[in-house]
């Protein structure tokens, strides 16, 4: 699964907006929009998840799960999360939901 951090981070490092990822994916724009505001997970039907995933990797984009370890070379991004904590660093600090900040421009 992807969650709708690594979705944004994701369209950060490539340096897109949600219109070109949307033409990469073959997605419709209010389609990623729904997916980027998705509180942990994104939610989506299995053929968009795969199109998205499939632009991403295209794009050279290497999703990491959660505990794995990464098979390329280059940049990426993971956050660190304490053991036996269900927030995120940010969460911990504010005590707030991430979902709550500021939303991504387009």
């Amino acid at each position: 699964m992807i969650t709708a951090a690594q979705l944004r981070a994701a369209r950060v490092l490539l340096g897109i907006d949600q219109r070109r990822l949307a033409e990469l994916s073959g997605l419709s724009v209010p389609t990623i929009q729904r997916m980027e505001a998705s509180e942990t997970m994104v939610r989506g039907n299995v053929d968009s998840l795969v199109k998205l995933i499939a632009a991403f990797e295209a794009a050279g984009i290497e999703m990491i799960d959660e505990g794995a370890v990464s098979n390329s070379q280059g940049r990426g991004v993971r956050l660190k999360i304490k053991s036996g904590s269900t927030k995120t660093p940010v969460d911990a600090r504010s005590g707030n939901k991430a979902s709550s900040g500021a939303r991504a421009r387009t």
